[in-house]
């Protein structure tokens, strides 16, 4: 099982370029404050990577029993 992460969104997109927005569009971040959780894949931290100055990354611990 991989792990996931937490990304808030944390800097506004008003005067992001448009590439940014529909990245961060495509995580389900619209306002200052959202967060999204998914799993650690290639694909998902190049979309971090690109919002990196609008991003907090944080890791989520999974309890299973």
């Amino acid at each position: 099982m991989e792990q996931k992460i937490k990304i808030v969104l944390t800097g506004s997109l008003i005067a992001a370029k448009p590439a940014q927005k529909a990245t961060a569009a495509s995580l389900g971040l619209r306002k200052i404050g959202d967060y999204s959780i998914g799993e650690t894949t290639p694909a998902l931290l190049g979309k971090v990577k690109v919002l990196r100055h609008l991003v907090k990354v944080e890791p989520v611990s999974t309890v299973t029993e």
